[in-house]
């Protein structure tokens, strides 16, 4: 390990937050301190039961690189077993390191931790991060938590916010960006130049040099997403875009009218067979231009609703690229403010967050390898909301005779 990835994860302190940028060493270093920490700590506790070490992300897939990458350090002789389901290894002391997911904060809780590690913080949900906080209660364990900054309206951003301040002793705090990987070799002063061509200077600078935008991520941009509130129109649409869930996700059907304000809103709830979904969206749409969600089931949904009722349904299958081009649409006409969505849902109480507004607030950008980008909720939260009104966006966007459409 190079200096400064040694003395952020190996802080004397008890919990050591570390924000840091992509492939500055986190993961590997904090792998590395964790297989100590259960070689150290021994296996055995003075009842006579196995010492449990853990290691848990936000989501399952996560968590086993995690889990691959400690089998492969591991060399044969230090270990007694490798368990796949639930995935855990077993040392030669007894002692067992666990590799888990946050996504169900409830089943953290049970046996005690004596060390812990929590991978992409930023991402994390709170509530697991208060499971994992009393799991070390009783054995004063120590925890290293780690990630990439996202924005700053979570609570890995507040605590790192209270260590940085050096007011509390057990709090540590440190930053490794990617310059400091490529001080240490660890990465090339290339590779850097080229992420920052490539990437949008927000983005470059939370995955790269640990600096959270106020936006978090959000392609959108907060203050562009206010200055588009404002009152729900009552005149009829002239457009519509709808995407389709059934079990897991919403269908949503957004109108808008000639001058680009929500006019409806549709939300049907899960569970509804689809013969009922299609009656609502026919019903709705009545005779207006509308793109309708064609991915995997949509299809033959598409074609039923274009056979029974007429050519103004158009399919819209989502890829990756297709969805990148349809969020880039939302994304200009939200800037552009050439929309205007309703702050809260009609008919629901004053305090009641809109589902339109929500969805818009939450929703993230991300860059995968290749430099491709990927648009989609937080785990554990909706886009449909967003979808719809993508697809809203772009069939308006079609008809160029409308002058209040153009600048898009």
């Amino acid at each position: 390990m190079y200096q400064k990835q040694m003395a952020a994860i190996f802080d004397p302190r008890r919990f050591s937050l570390i924000e840091a940028s992509t492939k500055s060493g986190k993961t590997h270093g904090c792998l590395c301190w964790l297989i100590e920490q259960a070689l150290l700590g021994g296996g055995i506790d003075d009842k006579g039961v196995q010492k449990n070490y853990s290691w848990i992300a936000p989501v399952s897939q996560q968590s086993e690189m995690a889990f691959t990458r400690m089998v492969a350090y591991l060399p044969q002789g230090t270990f007694m077993a490798v368990r796949s389901s639930p995935k855990r290894i077993i040392l030669l002391n007894g002692a067992v390191i666990w590799f888990k997911s946050g996504d169900k904060p409830n089943s953290l809780y049970g046996d005690d931790i004596y060390a812990a590690v929590i991978d992409e913080a930023s991402r994390f949900k709170e509530e697991a991060w208060q499971a994992i906080r009393s799991t070390l209660t009783y054995t004063k364990g120590p925890c290293r938590i780690i990630g990439n900054v996202k924005g700053r309206r979570n609570w890995f951003y507040a605590l790192a916010r209270r260590a940085e301040s050096g007011n509390e002793i057990d709090l540590g705090y440190h930053r490794m960006t990617a310059y400091d990987a490529v001080t240490a070799g660890v990465l090339t002063d290339e590779e850097i130049a080229g992420a920052k061509r490539h990437m949008p200077e927000a983005a470059f600078r939370e995955l790269y040099l640990a600096e959270p935008s106020d936006d978090g991520g959000n392609p959108f941009g907060l203050n562009n997403i206010a200055q588009c509130v404002g009152a729900m129109s009552t005149e009829r649409p002239i457009v519509w875009g709808w995407d389709l869930g059934k079990s897991v996700n919403y269908t949503v059907g957004i109108g808008l009218d000639d001058m680009g304000i929500v006019s409806r809103f549709v939300r049907i709830p899960l569970q509804q067979p689809w013969w009922i979904i299609k009656r609502t969206i026919m019903r709705e749409t009545d005779g207006v231009d509308a793109f309708v969600d064609s991915t995997g089931v949509g299809d033959p949904i598409v074609d039923e609703l274009q056979h029974e009722a007429g050519s103004w349904f158009q399919g819209y299958k989502f890829t990756p690229h297709s969805k990148q081009q349809l969020m880039e649409g939302l994304q200009m006409a939200i800037q552009e403010r050439a929309i205007t969505i309703p702050d809260r849902d009609e008919g629901m109480p004053v305090d009641h967050p809109g589902h339109i507004r929500h969805e818009l607030e939450t929703f993230e950008y991300q860059y995968a390898p290749g430099g491709r980008v990927t648009y989609s909720a937080p785990e554990g939260y909706y886009d449909d909301c967003v979808c719809s009104l993508a697809l809203a966006v772009a069939c308006k966007t079609t008809n160029r005779s409308l002058s209040v459409w153009d600048r898009l």
